[in-house]
C-alpha cells in the first residue's frame, strides 16, 4: 500500500472513530483501551526493540525500563511512594532526550543529575504534577504525539493526502467541543460507569474539564454533563485513532515483520489480557499497567526524533537543508 493510500485510509479511520465516539464515547474508549491497546503495546515494543528504540546506544533503554518498574511499584505495591511517580515520569521523559542528543556516557550522566535536582525543585508544583503524572502518559501520548507524527509525515511527503489527513485530524478533534449534540436515548450502563470510575479513568476527564472552564469538576459531571460528554468523545476518539493509526501503517513501517514464534507469544499475551479485562476491568488495567506505561516510556526517543524532524522540515522550507531525523 502506498503512502498516499495509507493517508486516505487513515482519513477514513478518523471519521469512523469520530462517528462512534459521538454516539458511544464511554463504550468505545473502554473497548479500544482493553482490546486494541494491549495489541498496540506488544507490537510497538517489539518494533521499537528491532530498531534499538531510536537511541544512540542500544542499551540506553534499560534506564527507561528501570524507571517504569518503579512507576508500577509506587503506583500499586509501595503506595507510600506514589508522590514520586510524576518525578520518575519527568526523568524518563527528559532522559530520553539525552539518549537522542548524546552518544557518550558522561554527557548523559550530567544530564541525568540535572534532571534529578530539577525534579526536586518542581515536585510540589501542581502544574508540573498534572503534566507528568496525568497528561503526558495519556492524552499527550495518544493525541499530541500522534498529531506530531501526522504533521511530520505530511511535511516530509509534501503531499495533498498528508496535509488533508492533518486537517481532518484537527477538525474532527475540535468538532467534539464545537458541535454540542445530545442523544436522548443514550445512557451509560452501570457496568460501563463502574468500570470507568473504578479504573480511575475519570480523573483525566476531570482535569481536562478543569482546563477548559473555571471550576472544580467531579466524576458525576464527567458522566452526565454536556461538557463531560464532549471531553469523553474527544478522549475516545484520540485513543481509538491512536491505535488504528498504528495498525494502518503495516506496509510503511513494517511492524508486522515478526517471526512466527514471537507472533504466537504476542497473540497469546494479547488474548490473555483481553480475558483479564473481560473478567474484571480494573484487574485488567492493573495487570497491563506496566506494559502500557512501558510502551509510552520506550516511545519517548522516537517522539523527540519526530519533533526534531519537524524542525528540520520547517528549516528546509526556508532554504536550509539539515539532516532529517527518522520519525514514526
Amino acid at each position: 500500500m502506498t503512502t498516499t493510500a495509507v493517508n486516505y485510509l487513515n482519513i477514513g479511520l478518523m471519521f469512523l472513530a469520530a462517528a462512534i465516539a459521538f454516539v458511544l464515547p464511554f463504550e468505545l474508549f473502554l473497548f479500544a483501551y482493553a482490546v486494541l491497546g494491549p495489541l498496540h503495546y506488544l507490537t510497538e515494543i517489539h518494533w521499537l526493540h528491532e530498531r534499538k528504540y531510536f537511541t544512540n546506544n542500544q542499551k540506553d533503554y534499560f534506564l527507561l525500563v528501570f524507571l517504569c518498574v518503579f512507576v508500577f511499584l509506587f503506583s500499586f505495591v509501595f503506595k507510600e511512594g506514589i508522590s514520586l511517580v510524576h518525578n520518575l515520569i519527568f526523568i524518563a521523559f527528559f532522559s530520553a532526550l539525552a539518549m537522542v542528543l548524546f552518544k557518550k556516557f558522561i554527557p548523559k550522566l550530567i544530564f541525568l543529575v540535572v534532571l534529578f535536582f530539577s525534579a526536586l525543585v518542581f515536585s510540589e508544583n501542581r502544574a508540573y504534577l498534572l503534566f507528568f503524572a496525568v497528561f503526558l502518559p495519556t492524552i499527550i501520548h495518544v493525541f499530541i504525539f500522534t498529531g506530531a507524527f501526522i504533521l511530520y509525515g505530511a511535511m516530509k511527503s509534501r503531499s495533498f493526502s498528508g496535509i488533508a489527513s492533518l486537517i481532518v485530524f484537527i477538525v474532527l478533534s475540535l468538532s467534539f467541543f464545537l458541535w454540542k449534540v445530545d442523544f436522548d436515548w443514550y445512557a451509560t450502563s452501570s457496568y460501563v460507569q463502574k468500570s470507568f470510575v473504578e479504573s480511575g479513568f475519570h480523573n483525566l476527564n476531570i482535569e481536562i474539564m478543569n482546563l477548559v472552564q473555571i471550576g472544580s469538576e467531579t466524576k458525576s459531571t464527567v458522566l452526565t454533563s454536556s461538557l463531560g460528554m464532549s471531553v469523553m468523545r474527544f478522549i475516545a476518539f484520540a485513543y481509538t485513532y491512536h491505535y488504528l493509526n498504528w495498525f494502518s501503517k503495516t506496509s510503511i513501517i513494517g511492524w508486522h515483520k515478526i517471526s512466527r514464534r514471537n507472533l504466537a507469544i504476542l497473540v497469546l499475551i494479547w488474548l490473555l489480557s483481553i480475558g483479564l479485562y473481560a473478567y474484571n476491568y480494573k484487574t485488567g488495567l492493573i495487570a497491563l499497567y506496566f506494559l502500557s506505561m512501558l510502551h509510552v516510556f520506550l516511545e519517548f526517543p522516537l517522539n523527540y526524533r519526530s519533533f526534531i524532524g519537524i524542525g528540520s522540515e520547517t528549516l528546509s522550507l526556508f532554504g536550509y537543508k539539515p539532516a532529517i531525523q527518522q520519525g514514526k
